[in-house]
């Protein structure tokens, strides 16, 4: 486990998180692929707003048990809000948005979310 630091492109959201970034997706459902989303999951406690909660938008779709959440004023998608099988709030890590990290360096696992 790394403490990590993220933001949106604009600086308004910035977060900071602790996880493992040794399980990394890439779904491939419709909202992942679209969104260019790679994952890293964390209990949400472990998930800490920096600045700009009020800058946060939420989209939801289907179910609408995953609260997607996103900088209103450029766009970025930072970081989704759900819960695990078992009823634990988590967080689901948008990789692309941690500036801790090297993109290229990570290899994501492909998770088939389009036939769930």
């Amino acid at each position: 486990m790394a403490l990590h630091k993220g933001s949106c492109h604009c600086g308004k959201v910035a977060f900071e998180v602790e996880t493992d970034l040794s399980q990394i997706i890439e779904c491939n459902c419709s909202i992942c692929r679209k969104k260019g989303y790679v994952l890293t999951f964390a209990p949400r406690s472990a998930l800490n707003v920096l600045r700009g909660e009020e800058h946060l938008s939420t989209y939801t779709f289907n179910t609408h048990t995953i609260r997607h959440r996103f900088c209103a004023s450029c766009g970025t998608a930072t970081f989704g809000e759900g819960q695990q099988p078992g009823g634990e709030p988590m967080a689901a890590i948008n990789v692309r948005c941690l500036d801790t990290v090297e993109f290229s360096e990570v290899k994501p696992t492909p998770f088939n979310g389009r036939d769930r």
